[in-house]
């Protein structure tokens, strides 16, 4: 959880498209051992953290587990999207927090923008899952999502959640298929 000194806590994610080169040049992506991400992550943290004099809080340590989807929604640029994801205005539904930086000043931030969902007519991501995991109104059911991703059928899945792929922000965001590749097997277990 956020430290109680903490004035502000900075969410850190994914700078696209330059992350991903730098992350696979990393000593953690090259070695092969496990959690390469995460550990890297692990590495780059404190030497943000302590520009700011502050620390990181990363959302896979645990249990208890830090509330980074309470955290990114209180941030203003990511909220509910139509199927039970966050969305980010820049992101889109590729939003992926690493860590947070609890920093003991109170940054002034600008507030809330509206979401990219309202001005996207079509929403391509609520017809997006084959099997219907991420619908609206509904919990994402992350067993049957699995049980597809791992069927012959689920071969287009494992290249990138095609409902994050469909939506028109992340589209932009430049998002390389290969990292969503990483992500999917990290996601299965592979």
């Amino acid at each position: 959880m956020a430290p109680d000194w903490a004035g502000t806590l900075v969410m850190l994610g994914p700078d696209e498209p330059d992350f991903w080169t730098i992350f696979t040049a990393s000593p953690e992506y090259i070695d092969g051992r496990e959690h390469p991400l995460d550990r890297w992550s692990k590495r780059v943290t404190p030497i943000l953290a302590s520009a700011y004099r502050g620390v990181g809080i990363y959302p896979y340590d645990g249990p208890p587990y830090a509330p980074f989807l309470r955290w990114a929604e209180r941030s203003g640029v990511s909220r509910p999207s139509p199927v039970a994801l966050l969305v980010h205005d820049t992101a889109g539904l590729f939003i992926s927090f690493r860590a947070a930086l609890a920093v003991p000043e109170r940054f002034e931030l600008p507030g809330p923008s509206p979401s990219p969902c309202h001005s996207c007519a079509d929403q391509p991501c609520v017809t997006a899952c084959p099997v219907g995991a991420m619908a609206p109104g509904k919990d994402y059911d992350v067993p049957a999502c699995i049980a597809h991703i791992r069927s012959p059928e689920g071969a287009a899945c494992r290249q990138g959640c095609l409902v994050r792929r469909a939506c028109p922000v992340s589209q932009q965001f430049g998002r390389l298929e290969e990292q969503s590749a990483f992500h999917m097997r990290a996601f299965l277990g592979d």
